[in-house]
This record gives structure tokens, sequence and C-alpha cells, in this order.
């Protein structure tokens, strides 16, 4: 990548001249400009690309976030546990745990059922036994369905406009908070309603298959999905009701297995969906294999995928989503990315965003790709622009600063865009503008000096 020095935007919101300012100050010699900005002493880099989020919800997870980082206080609470089965004194038990909290504890009951649930978690609970008891997506599917349109397009416009703040001008949006007709469509309607309110470019993608309904079994719910769910979105898209651009999947053990995936994707695809999926997250699935043979355009996730998952990735140009945050919110092993980018697989970053992984900010997320899955800063930057943009299938329209694609850009306070990435968490003072098709969506100007 390099740091160009003058870009010229038509009326349009496509590039017009790249190069030298000069060069394009001699080209460009008399014409008149709308709005001219000085960037000098900085970088301008393409505006980032979020391939893959979950934006579309109601009700937060903080309370979850909490309960998986405060182990200290877990083993203190599963020694009141074993005291209290060991027969000695409770009124100890529910005077310490009092303390810890700072909730009055007003029965023994109260302080069991607060240990017992503090036992389970540092017993060592999954991600899927979390999800299987009800936490996690159920959690919120149930609050997602409650919520009105207005309120879910208001949490969502707040979202993207923070991650506009943040550098990203395309984001990867999804459905799958709602597993049965009414609420994906209602969350479909909203990703539309966005993508016509906020200048911010939307890919939309239906996950009706995030995960299993309660009360249903996978067979059931694959069968909603195929003979309910997606005859009824494939009519809304003729119609231009709805815009989708993607279908997704969660591949996984406990979740929908390769036949199910194979049968959604599948049907998908003769709608003229494009596949991006999770796989290859938590098990090896074979979702790569899978992926590879359906034309996928990208798949995500990848932590546990095989060597000639890889490779088969890699012949098909199926691109690799990877995301960081989630590694690190689940403390799991991070995606191979080095193996993938060594055998010739595109490698993308997205950031996840989600009620579990709440992360807007994708220089933070090239950040935890450079420490956690050893890229490169030029290739965590190529893998938020040209090849996120590339999962997206807008590879010609986004992700670089070439003359005839959209006029996104990012403008950098600083001598060197590396900055974005080596700041741990500093683009707040380090984003001077972000540009989307050659408007200003976001000025800062208390950007500090280094």
């Amino acid at each position: 990548m390099c740091v160009c020095v003058c870009v010229c935007v038509r009326s349009d919101g496509l590039i017009k001249a790249v190069g030298p300012a000069d060069i394009i100050e001699s080209q460009f010699k008399g014409a008149k400009f709308d709005n001219v900005l000085d960037a000098s002493g900085m970088c301008v880099i393409p505006g980032l690309v979020d391939a893959h989020t979950h934006p579309v919800w109601a009700g937060d997870r903080v309370h979850e976030f909490a309960m998986k980082v405060l182990l200290s206080f877990y083993s203190i609470c599963f020694n009141y546990c074993i005291l209290y089965y060991m027969n000695i004194s409770l009124s100890l038990c529910v005077r310490e745990v009092s303390i810890l909290t700072s909730k009055h504890l007003n029965t023994n009951n109260e302080a069991l059922s607060l240990c017992s649930v503090v036992c389970v978690q540092l017993a060592g609970a999954t991600y899927m036994e979390v999800h299987e008891a009800g936490g996690g997506i159920h959690f919120t599917v149930s609050h997602t369905r409650s919520a009105t349109e207005q309120q879910l397009l208001d949490g969502l416009q707040s979202r993207l406009e923070r991650m506009m703040r943040a550098g990203t001008t395309l984001v990867e949006c999804k459905s799958g908070y709602g597993l049965e007709l009414d609420t994906e469509l209602k969350m479909l309607r909203v990703i539309n309603s966005a993508r016509n309110s906020l200048p911010i470019g939307i890919s939309a993608t239906y996950c009706g298959a995030h995960a299993v309904p309660k009360g249903k079994t996978m067979e059931e719910a694959t069968q909603d999905i195929m003979a309910v769910q997606l005859p009824k979105i494939k009519m809304q898209i003729a119609s231009g009701e709805l815009q989708v651009d993607n279908i997704d999947v969660f591949c996984e053990k406990g979740v929908f297995d390769l036949n199910s995936t194979h049968c959604i994707l599948k049907a998908g695809k003769d709608m003229g969906l494009n596949i991006n999926f999770h796989g290859d997250e938590l098990h090896p699935m074979n979702s790569a294999h899978l992926g590879a043979e359906l034309g996928a355009l990208a798949i995500s996730h990848l932590e546990e995928v095989t060597d000639d998952g890889i490779a088969a990735m890699a012949r098909a140009k199926t691109s690799a989503v990877l995301l960081p945050t989630t590694a690190y919110i689940l403390r799991l092993s991070p995606p191979r990315a080095r193996d993938m980018l060594d055998a010739g697989v595109i490698v993308a970053l997205g950031s996840d965003f989600n009620p579990n992984a709440y992360c807007c900010s994708m220089p933070m997320v090239m950040h935890l790709a450079c420490v956690l899955m050893k890229m490169s800063m030029p290739e965590a930057l190529a893998a938020s622009t040209i090849n996120a943009a590339y999962a997206l299938n807008r590879s010609h329209t986004h992700g670089s600063l070439e003359i005839g694609k959209q006029g996104d850009l990012v403008i950098i306070n600083a001598p060197r865009w590396e900055h974005l990435v080596y700041q741990f968490g500093g683009h707040q003072e380090l984003i001077r503008y972000v540009i989307i098709k050659g408007e200003v969506v976001y000025e800062n100007a208390k950007v500090l000096n280094l």
C-alpha cells in the first residue's frame, strides 16, 4: 500500500484522479471544486470495510461479559458453595457474597442461587453450553423479537455512526436474531432503512439459520427456512421491498450440520444471493470444503479449519473473513492467518460486532490481527480494505484508491498510516476526516498531535 498525495473525486462520488499533488493540480488547473481539504502532513487511505457484523438487535449482554471476566470473584463464591455443602455456616456466605456483589441478599437461598450460577461458570461453561442453556443468541433473540422496528433502527443507526467515526465506509449487516419469518423480515427492513438513511455502504445478509429456535429441532428449523422464510424473502426481493445481498448459516456442532447448511446455502444461491457463512469456528466441520464446493464468496471464523480446507478455499478463491475479536473475547485459539496467507487464500477482516463482541472499530481489529494472528500491518490494511470488499463482492467499486472506484477515504493525522494500527485504541485522536462518495461524513476537529 502506498500513501497517496492527492485524490480528486467527481460530483458522482467516483474517483477521477489519484497521484502526486503537482500533477493533479496541473491536470485540473482552473477547475472549480465544491470542497478542498488540505491534508498536508497527513495520510490518505481507502475507507475501511467491515466484512462481518451483527448490528441489528435489542438487549445488550453486558451481564454475560461480567460473568466471563470475574474469575477471582467466581473462585471465592465457589469456595463458599463448598463450605455450604460441608454444612459450615451459610450466614458467612451470605455476608461475604453480599460484600462482593454490593448487593444485599435477603435469604440463604439467594446466596446459594448466586453461588450455583457462579459454579457453573467456574466449571468452564463454553460458548455453546451458554447458548444451549438459553443465554447468548437466544437471550438476544427474545429481546429482538419484542422490540419495535423503530427501536431496532435507532440502535442500528447509532452503531453505524460509531463505525463511520472509526473509519468504516462499507459494512456487512446480518439479520439472525429473529429465527422466525416476521422478525427476520423486520430486521432486513431495518437494514434497508439504514441503507437509505445513512451514507455508509451496506451489504445485507439474511442469517435466519443463526441458531435453532427454542422448541424446534434442526430439521424443523431447516424446513421452516427452506419452505417459509426463503420463499417470502425471494418474493420481497423481486417486488423491490427488500434488498438482500448474501446468505449465511452458522454451520456448527449443535446448531446446523453440514447437510442442513448445504441445503440452505444452495437454496440461497439459487435465489441469486452470495454465499457468505460461519464455518469451522468451534469444531472442524468441513465447512471450508463445503464453501469451496458451492462457490462461496466468503467463509467467516475458521478457527478450526484444516489444512485441506485451507487448500480448498485457495483453489476456489473463497475468501476467509477472520474475526480476531471473537478469539479474543472467547479465549479461543486465533485463526491461522499466516497459513492461509501462505497458501494463497484471500484473507479479509471483520469486527464480528454483536452483543457478545462489542467492537465498532476496524483499527482495533487490525491491531488484534497483527498481535494475535501475526499479520503484518500492510496485510491487515489490505484485509480491511480491498480483501474485505472482495468478500462482499464489492472489490470492483470499493477497497482501494483507483480511478472509477467510489471515493471513500480516511484521512489520518499522522505522517505514516501505520499509526492507525500501531496506536492501540487510539483512532479517536488520529482520524481527521472520513469521506464517503466524496462527501465528508465525519470531521474530527479534536485530533491530537503524536
